[in-house]
């Protein structure tokens, strides 16, 4: 067994050719200085002994005959080692330390060229950019056909996605040149495009643009805004209402300066409902950008109902303190009345998407909705009782004819075939097989408005809760994962809020919802929460943990038609399936029976069956088998006792609340 300080061969073989040769004379070299190092060693003990030839001539001899052939070898390698290599390894120290250091030091020198390829990058951009505007500005003489100018800006718009562009184009100049560019092109539609989408592209990317966008020099927001009055296509009133929304998305007070003027006569509100109306065909047929159209310009109507009440503060609709922040809803101003008719008539008349019952334009007509109050002036039209005619006439003259857009009722959404009927014979709810009435007038009954609603709601919650299925069940959320990106907490809560703020303002809407939900024939000899239709699926959102906001949304919509009273709520549907609600509103027990009047919940049933009021289901006829023994009480006495225990150390229950406790203090027990 070799001596552990001797030298060791590599584990790898050595390279073919010379390299090899050379390694393999290297560690003969070693090998020897090692054995004439164990010589020498072994000669001087002879020799104090006095004894034995010595035997250092030979490896010596080793040593210089291995010498020699490396100096050979040498006049034929070309390699070439650093010294600093050989002065680390005299100094005793890793060879691989150098090798680190030279790696780190050519990555740092790596990202300091890269950083001076991007600086570069960027200026050629930069300078392709102005180039572009140079040769639109001069297009006259460069532009031999119609698709030149097209082109240039094209290329502009492509350079203005990366935002080292689009800084170059957010200059007041070269959006000044933009705007200019699309009244230059108004016979080129294609270039005076390009042209919008580069400023578009420059406002979303550039959030200082918005500003300089809006600024006296530019006054982009009063041109945008003619041009919108004037824009007739989808594709124009598009790109023009992503504009006016980027640049009103950070509550500009140009939002001000906009609603007082008028534009080729017409206020920016008349502007909005007549662009709305106008594109309820085209998204109807399904035409080209109609719903990217409709989309923006509801997000403009939003941005408008979102700040410019609270800059007018003409109406406050709630009491806040003076110093708190102000939120959607807190004023009203009734320059913008005229602005709920068209959002209804698009929420009354638009279809429903077959992937999915609520999505854009859909959802933003809802977000625009909740932003209109409920109020006493607002109120003959939310809840119109008669068809009432548009009350922007001095327009109607200037807008495309409605005439062609379908009559249709309120479109249906698709229910499970497998659900319960318990409301299909609901006097109050509408048949499919009942006259059509117009949507194009405002409303033909003061229901209409809750209906939809209620009915985009069903299809909704059927949709994305088939059947039976637990509302957090795996499934569900990798269904939506494939279809959507945004969760079901924003896609259906704004809907279940817009049922409550109409239940909140109105005794029709509440026993609409009342009747639509929990109609006076609903089947209660099964458990509510079990059941496949509206009313099962809502009982068993109130339990659930993954829709957090779709839970609470749904629970205020339930406490808003019950009359906002915990007695009507737990009569109506048991306060078992709502005690976990109520005790979230600081109700801790089970509120007393509500007193008589129009919301009295029942009592018994259409048969007269009685409703169990925990439960809310029929009460059972008292079994048949015998009672439990003793024994069978104890050993439930145990388990309530080891249950109630468990939850008051959890926190889950204080001690004052625990039943058990306050048995054994009152007494109960004593001779147990």
């Amino acid at each position: 067994m070799p001596a552990p300080d001797s030298p060791r061969s590599s584990e790898s073989p050595p390279p073919e050719g010379l390299q090899g040769n050379l390694e393999l004379e290297l560690l003969g070299l070693v090998n020897a200085l090692y054995n004439l190092e164990t010589t020498v060693i072994n000669d001087s003990t002879k020799e104090r002994e006095g004894g034995g030839a010595k035997q250092v001539g030979p490896r010596v001899n080793d040593v210089v005959n291995h010498l020699a052939a490396i100096d050979q070898m040498s006049d034929h390698v070309k390699t070439m080692i650093p010294m600093q290599v050989l002065s680390e390894i005299d100094n005793g120290k890793n060879p691989m330390q150098i090798t680190r250091d030279q790696i780190e030091r050519a990555a740092a020198e790596n990202q300091f060229m890269n950083g001076k390829i991007a600086a570069l990058t960027s200026l050629r951009q930069a300078q392709a950019i102005e180039q572009g505007y140079a040769a639109s500005s001069l297009y006259k003489p460069w532009f031999s056909t119609r698709a030149d100018a097209a082109q240039a800006l094209l290329a502009v718009k492509t350079l203005g996605r990366d935002p080292s562009g689009s800084e170059v184009i957010a200059a007041t100049d070269n959006l000044k040149s933009l705007l200019a560019f699309h009244s230059t092109f108004k016979d080129q539609p294609d270039a005076a495009s390009e042209a919008l989408r580069c400023i578009a592209n420059a406002l979303l990317l550039i959030e200082s643009a918005r500003s300089t966008f809006l600024e006296k020099g530019v006054d982009g927001g009063d041109t945008c805004a003619a041009m919108l009055e004037k824009a007739h296509v989808p594709d124009q009133i598009f790109i023009l209402s992503r504009i006016l929304f980027l640049a009103t998305a950070s509550g500009s007070f140009y939002l001000q300066t906009m609603m007082e003027k008028k534009y080729n006569g017409h206020s920016v509100v008349d502007i909005i409902g007549s662009k709305l109306e106008c594109l309820i065909q085209p998204v109807s047929t399904g035409a080209n950008l109609a719903r990217e159209a409709m989309t923006d310009l509801l997000k403009l109507t939003f941005n408008i109902l979102l700040y410019y009440p609270n800059m007018t503060e003409a109406e406050p609709q709630v009491e806040r303190p003076s110093s708190s922040q102000k939120v959607l809803g807190d004023f009203w101003d009734p320059k913008l009345d005229s602005l709920l008719p068209p959002i209804l008539r698009v929420f009354l008349t638009l279809p429903s998407t077959p992937n999915s019952p609520i999505a854009p334009p859909l959802t933003h007509v809802i977000h625009a909705l909740i932003g209109v109050p409920v109020s006493t002036s607002l109120k003959p039209i939310w809840f119109a009782t008669q068809p009432t005619s548009s009350s922007r006439a001095s327009i109607s003259s200037s807008r495309p004819s409605l005439s062609g857009t379908p009559k249709s009722p309120l479109s249906q959404s698709p229910k499970d075939g497998s659900q319960p009927t318990s409301r299909s014979h609901s006097p109050s709810r509408s048949s499919p097989t009942s006259p059509k009435p117009s949507t194009l007038d405002l409303v033909s009954n003061s229901t209409q408005v809750i209906n939809r609603a209620l009915d985009l709601l069903d299809g909704a919650l059927a949709y994305h809760f088939p059947g039976k299925t637990e509302v957090d069940d795996p499934s569900v959320r990798e269904k939506l994962k494939k279809e959507s990106t945004d969760p079901l907490d924003d896609l259906l809560s704004p809907l279940a809020v817009l049922i409550t703020r109409l239940c909140a303002a109105d005794e029709t809407c509440r026993v609409r919802v009342r009747q639509f939900i929990v109609p006076d024939d609903l089947d209660r000899s099964a458990a509510l929460e079990e059941r496949s239709d509206l009313l099962g699926r809502c009982l068993r959102l109130l339990g659930s943990v993954y829709h957090a906001r779709l839970k609470d949304s749904i629970g205020e919509m339930l406490y808003a038609a019950c009359d906002s009273n915990a007695s009507t709520l737990s009569g109506f549907f048991g306060y078992g399936n709502v005690a976990g609600f109520l005790f979230n509103k600081g109700v801790m027990s089970a509120p007393p029976p509500s007193e008589s009047g129009p919301s009295n919940p029942p009592t018994t049933t259409s048969a007269g069956e009685t409703i169990n009021p925990i439960t809310g289901t029929t009460v059972q006829p008292k079994s048949d088998l015998p009672e439990m023994t003793e024994e069978e009480k104890e050993r439930e006495m145990e388990k309530l006792l080891v249950l109630f225990d468990r939850l008051e150390k959890t926190g889950a229950l204080p001690k004052d609340q625990n039943p058990i406790r306050k048995a054994i203090h009152e007494g109960k027990f004593a001779n147990s």
